[in-house]
């Protein structure tokens, strides 16, 4: 994303996101986000909504596909990505000018709900484009997992209690 406008939204989705593919067979999603600002107004002590701000995100690939699948009409999520601006002419000629975001990452906004996270294990994590993680061994550099009842405990022998 080197040389574009980088922002963050949040707000709420406005409809479902649509899954469609590419003739080359990579995944995109589309969905309306809406985030409207809020100000307090101290000389009458209410707050008061700004004007709301809709933006069209597109998320690619293996993001489109779990976007689908995590977020639908009125969760609130937060969109990191890039602001595009498109020129095109309406049908009565006229010449209109819209935003749009292609996300870099989506989520689930924690501020008035839950989620559990499960990694969807799709691929094997070895891609290394921009915005991919390179694959983890775990704090230490030990690709080896923990037991499930000692999240503390060394790789598979007895609990050591640290030096200090």
């Amino acid at each position: 994303m080197a040389g574009e406008t980088v922002i963050t939204v949040q707000g709420n989705l406005v409809d479902d996101p649509e899954l469609k593919f590419t003739p080359a067979g990579h995944a995109v999603a589309k969905f309306r986000i809406a985030s409207t600002p809020r100000t307090f107004d101290k000389s009458t002590n209410e707050w008061r909504d700004g004007e709301t701000l809709f933006l069209t995100v597109s998320a690619w690939r293996r993001l489109a596909e779990n976007v689908v699948e995590t977020l639908h009409r009125g969760d609130r999520a937060v969109v990191v990505g890039a602001l595009k601006q498109r020129s095109y002419e309406d049908r009565e000629g006229v010449k209109r000018t819209v935003y749009e975001m292609d996300a870099e990452d989506v989520a689930a906004s924690l501020k008035n709900a839950t989620a559990a996270v499960t990694k969807n294990g799709k691929g094997n994590g070895q891609q290394t484009g921009y915005g991919q993680q390179q694959p983890q061994q775990g704090y230490g550099g030990y690709g080896q997992q923990q037991p499930q009842g000692d999240p503390w405990a060394t790789n598979g022998g007895p609990r050591q209690e640290p030096p200090f």
